[in-house]
């Protein structure tokens, strides 16, 4: 039991990585990334709001749709669900950490079209996960989501740096580094499972 947890825990930080391998969330991953005080308020709100998302659509999948015959409805629960999660998270930084709510700006609110929360939650019912196994991948998930951000905030900050050619200026170098950063996590496939089963 502890071994399939931890390959789901590091699987969904390295090799299963939402932003870097399976390019889900990358809005707020190109928007957020400049600066590494807003990347990691941006990452500590969305591993709040995937971790509480997931506490709540599992059991209303499980005890609520599937029961009555209504798992066809999941997408829709579960954005509502997720989109009162950020509203609840928007009102306690509005109200507690104000620089921080200035910083995240437009990218806060749409943690709810996040396609990284939606995607967490759908992917633990189709993998048929357990509520345990459930709350470790969006936990893992939301890190894997955090390493992401912090490490093109780094490349970020070099790339501005730099003086690229005229043509790649702006958005085309950014995209370039990213998959750059994204190419570095295809070196860690299969690399899990053979730890924790050798």
């Amino acid at each position: 039991m502890a071994s399939k947890l931890a390959i789901i825990f590091f699987g969904m930080i390295l090799t299963n990585n939402y932003v870097l391998v399976k390019f889900l969330g990358i809005c707020p991953f190109l928007g957020v990334s400049k600066k590494l005080d807003s990347a990691v308020g941006m990452s500590g709100a969305v591993i709040f709001v995937m971790t509480l998302a997931t506490c709540a659509t599992w059991p209303i999948y499980t005890y609520l749709l599937v029961p009555n015959g209504l798992e066809y409805l999941n997408n829709i629960v579960f954005i509502l669900v997720i989109a009162t999660l950020v509203q609840l998270v928007e009102i306690i930084l509005k109200k507690f950490m104000p620089p921080l709510y200035n910083a995240l700006g437009v990218f806060l609110p749409l943690i709810t079209t996040n396609c990284a929360v939606l995607g967490v939650t759908i992917l633990n019912v189709d993998n048929g996960y357990t509520f345990v196994e459930s709350i470790v991948c969006a936990v893992g998930a939301g890190i894997g989501f955090m390493l992401a951000m912090v490490l093109f905030s780094g490349v970020r900050r070099r790339v501005e740096d730099a003086k690229p050619p005229k043509c790649f200026e702006g958005l085309p170098i950014t995209l370039v580094a990213a998959s750059i950063v994204s190419l570095s996590f295809m070196g860690f496939g299969g690399m899990i499972e053979n730890i924790f089963k050798g």
